[in-house]
C-alpha cells in the first residue's frame, strides 16, 4: 500500500493570532476613562497624575494629541463636557481634592491643545476649585442644558465628609463664572479612618421621563443620584422663591425623592441610564458585596403632600390651584426660616435655609414629588467586588467591571429584567518561536 505521510505542522505555522493593544504611555496605571459626545476623543487619567487625550483618525487608530501633568496625583474622574461647548472641554478630579476644567486651543500645535508648555510641563486650568472644608472632593459630575433660550453649566461636587455642592454656570464662554446654588449633607459624617465611597451623576436626559412630568416634576427639574457609603439617594430639584434685598427671585433646591437601600456594603459607583422616553428612570449600583444592582424609579401620578394635595396634572390644573400653592409655600417657606433662625434678606440666608449644616430629608413641601423605586435585577456574574457600572448613550447597555478585570455587558429582556448578554476579558497568549 503505497502513501504520503504528512510531516507535523511546524510550531510557526500555528502561531495563534492577536491584536496590538494601544499604547497608553502612561507611566503608571490607568485610574480613568472618558469618551467625547462622538466617540471619536478619548481622555485617559493616571495615576501618575497625567492626562493623555487621543483622537481617533480616519483610519480607526488613535493618535496622541496632548498629554500634560494635570494633578500631582491619582486622577480620579474624567469627563468631556458636550461638543457643543466652544471650546471642547475637559473636566477632571485628582486625589488631592482639585477640581479642574481644561480648556482646549484648537489653534496650537498638537501636545500643547490642552496645556500651555507641551509635554513635561504642568498645564494651566482654565478653571479649578477645592473643597472650602478639609474633607477633599472625590467626585463629581458636569451637566450642560441648552435649550436654545438659555444654556446653563451645573456643576456637582462630592466631599469625602458627604457635602454635596452645585454650582451654576449660565454663561459657558465664561469659564470661571460658578455661583452656588445649594449644598446640603447626603450622610453622616464618616468616622476618622473609617474606608470611605462618594459618587454623584446627574440624569443625563435633556428633561425628566414623561410619567414624573405628569406627576408634577417641572420640565427644567434637575436629577441626581448620589452613593454615600452604603446608601443610595435621588435628589430633584424645585424653584423656590427667594428675596434678596426686597427683590424677589426664582432659585433650584434640591430634595430627597427617594432613598434606594439593601446594599450590603459600600457603593462603588452609580449610573443614571439616558432616555427619558421609558415613562421611568433606571438606576443601576456598583457595590462592594459583588452584586450590580439595576432599579426602576417611578413617579405615581396621584401622591401627595403631607397636606394632602395631589401635585398631579389634573390637580395643578385647577383654578384655584395656583393661589393655595403659593400661599402654601410662602407660609412653609416662613415657617422653615423661622425654625432655622433665617432671615430672608439676602441669597445666601435663602441657600442656608435649606439646610447645608444636616441631611437633606423628605419635608412634604409644595413642589416636591415622591419617587418610588423597585429592584428589578440583582446581577452577581462577577461574583468579586465590582467597581464600575455604566450605561451606553441609548440606556440599553449596561456595563460592570470588577475584581476580575472582566468587562460584563447586560441587555434588557422583554419582561424589563437584566440578563448578561457579553463578557470581554483580557488574555495572556503566548507566542510560538519559529
Amino acid at each position: 500500500m503505497s502513501g504520503t505521510i504528512s510531516a507535523p505542522p511546524s510550531p510557526s505555522d500555528d502561531k495563534p493570532s492577536f491584536d496590538l493593544n494601544l499604547q497608553h504611555g502612561h507611566k503608571d496605571l490607568v485610574q480613568s476613562i472618558a469618551f467625547n459626545t462622538y466617540g471619536d476623543r478619548c481622555a485617559t487619567g493616571s495615576v501618575d497624575g497625567s492626562i493623555r487625550v487621543f483622537n481617533r483618525a480616519r483610519d480607526g487608530t488613535w493618535r496622541l494629541c496632548d498629554t500634560w501633568t494635570a494633578h500631582g496625583a491619582d486622577v480620579l474622574e474624567l469627563q468631556w463636557l458636550p461638543a457643543t461647548v466652544y471650546p471642547n472641554l475637559l473636566a477632571s478630579l485628582g486625589i488631592e481634592g482639585w477640581f479642574r476644567l481644561w480648556a482646549e486651543d484648537p489653534s496650537a500645535a498638537p501636545g500643547r491643545r490642552f496645556s500651555s508648555g507641551g509635554q513635561k510641563s504642568t498645564g494651566r486650568p482654565a478653571f479649578d476649585t477645592r473643597s472650602a472644608g478639609r474633607a477633599p472632593y472625590r467626585s463629581f459630575s458636569v451637566r450642560h442644558v441648552d435649550d436654545g433660550a438659555a444654556r446653563h453649566t451645573y456643576l456637582a461636587l462630592l466631599a469625602a465628609d458627604g457635602r454635596l455642592s452645585i454650582f451654576e454656570n449660565d454663561q459657558p464662554e465664561n469659564l470661571t463664572e460658578y455661583t452656588p446654588v445649594d449644598e446640603f449633607f447626603i450622610c453622616p459624617r464618616p468616622a476618622r479612618g473609617e474606608e470611605v465611597s462618594f459618587t454623584v451623576r446627574f440624569d443625563p436626559s435633556p428633561e425628566p421621563c414623561y410619567a414624573a412630568i405628569r406627576a408634577g416634576v417641572p420640565s427644567d427639574a434637575l436629577g441626581l443620584v448620589v452613593a454615600g457609603m452604603s446608601t443610595v439617594k435621588v435628589y430633584r430639584s424645585r424653584d423656590v422663591v427667594t428675596t434678596s434685598y426686597g427683590v424677589q427671585a426664582t432659585s433650584k433646591e434640591f430634595y430627597l425623592a427617594a432613598e434606594i437601600t439593601g446594599h450590603r456594603g459600600l457603593v462603588r459607583d452609580v449610573a443614571w441610564a439616558p432616555g427619558n422616553i421609558r415613562g421611568y428612570d433606571i438606576i443601576a449600583t456598583a457595590c462592594q458585596d459583588g452584586y450590580a444592582r439595576v432599579f426602576k424609579l417611578e413617579t405615581p401620578l396621584d401622591v401627595a403632600d403631607a397636606d394632602g394635595k395631589s401635585w398631579s396634572a389634573t390637580a395643578l390644573l385647577k383654578p384655584d390651584s395656583t393661589a393655595q400653592r403659593e400661599a402654601a409655600s410662602t407660609a412653609q417657606r416662613e415657617a422653615s426660616d423661622k425654625a432655622h433662625g433665617h432671615h430672608p434678606s439676602t441669597l445666601s440666608a435663602s441657600l442656608a435655609k435649606s439646610g447645608a449644616n444636616a441631611e437633606r430629608q423628605w419635608t412634604g413641601q409644595p413642589g416636591q414629588v415622591r419617587h418610588e423605586y423597585t429592584e428589578i435585577s440583582k446581577l452577581e456574574s462577577h461574583r468579586t467586588p465590582i467597581w464600575r457600572v455604566g450605561f451606553d448613550d441609548d440606556g440599553q447597555i449596561l456595563a460592570t467591571t470588577g475584581d476580575d478585570g472582566k468587562l460584563l455587558c447586560y441587555r434588557q429582556k422583554p419582561d424589563g429584567t437584566w440578563a448578561k448578554s457579553s463578557e470581554l476579558a483580557m488574555m495572556k497568549t503566548r507566542m510560538a518561536v519559529p
